[in-house]
């Protein structure tokens, strides 16, 4: 799916700028796309898309915690976070006490 939508994109984007017509056909192209983007049904089908990628994009993330890699991903990432907590806090209290 995400493969045609670039697809789509570059064969849009390629027609815009090879278009021969000028501005003016370029600034129909625009109103166009506008009008078809500002509908309410591709606003709703885009919400929709919008909420089933969040959706599995969640479930894969809670399926990898449950994994080994996912384990050590986390732990690597926890470790990240503290040393990050640890040396903020440790010049936040360099800082107070040259004051």
């Amino acid at each position: 799916m995400r493969g045609k939508l670039w697809f789509i994109g570059g064969l849009a984007a390629g027609f815009v700028l090879g278009a021969r017509a000028g501005r003016e056909r370029y600034e129909e192209l625009v109103r166009n796309a506008r009008k078809v983007w500002d509908h309410p049904t591709v606003q709703e089908a885009a919400g929709v898309a919008q909420a089933q990628a969040n959706r599995i994009y969640s479930e894969g993330r809670d399926r990898l915690s449950h994994t080994r890699v996912g384990e050590k991903l986390s732990s690597t990432h926890d470790d990240a976070l503290a040393a990050s907590t640890s040396s903020t806090g440790s010049s936040a209290n360099r800082n107070n006490s040259t004051m």
